[in-house]
């Protein structure tokens, strides 16, 4: 599975929410069984469907996001709201800005309303690493991405780092 890069217009869209009938139907669920293997593939530790063309609310998350996940968890829709002020920074890289990286500030806990792959309704609060993770793969679903709210941003190539 190919990952879109920048330039591509696409990641700058905001993708379309979906009914439960789509998102049950066997092409969506082949979708979502197709980008686990592929962000595991490009070292991610999320995915979200426009990073692989499809313009849809849908993101992936790999099982290290937090310690409580058993299998990679699936969010179609979701929202996230802050439920604390408490901010952090951190680097951050990103599968469709290969090789750039950045220090981008986001809330430390936050509570995620959302689907399941089968439609199940998910109600959670995430903190720390997992709440940077779900915040990041929204902002995809918002046509954001992280070079947006960065810092510091600097690219690495051949072992080499240069200031952006």
């Amino acid at each position: 599975m190919k990952i879109v890069t920048l330039p591509t217009q696409s990641l700058r869209e905001r993708s379309r929410e979906i009914d439960r009938d789509f998102l049950l139907s066997e092409k969506t669920q082949k979708l979502i069984d197709e980008m686990i293997p592929a962000m595991y593939e490009h070292d991610g530790v999320g995915l979200a469907a426009p990073q692989v063309g499809r313009n849809i609310r849908i993101c992936v998350l790999a099982k290290m996001a937090d310690k409580s996940l058993k299998e990679e968890l699936i969010l179609v829709n979701p929202t996230w709201e802050k439920i604390s002020k408490k901010k952090n920074t951190d680097t951050e890289g990103c599968l469709s800005v290969p090789n750039v990286f950045g220090k981008v500030i986001r809330y430390s806990d936050i509570h995620v309303e959302a689907w399941d792959r089968n439609g199940k309704k998910l109600s959670f609060d995430a903190k720390k690493f997992f709440a940077r993770v779900i915040q990041h793969e929204c902002d995809h679903l918002n046509g954001i991405l992280f070079i947006d709210k960065a810092t510091d941003l600097h690219e690495v190539k051949d072992g080499k780092e240069e200031k952006l």
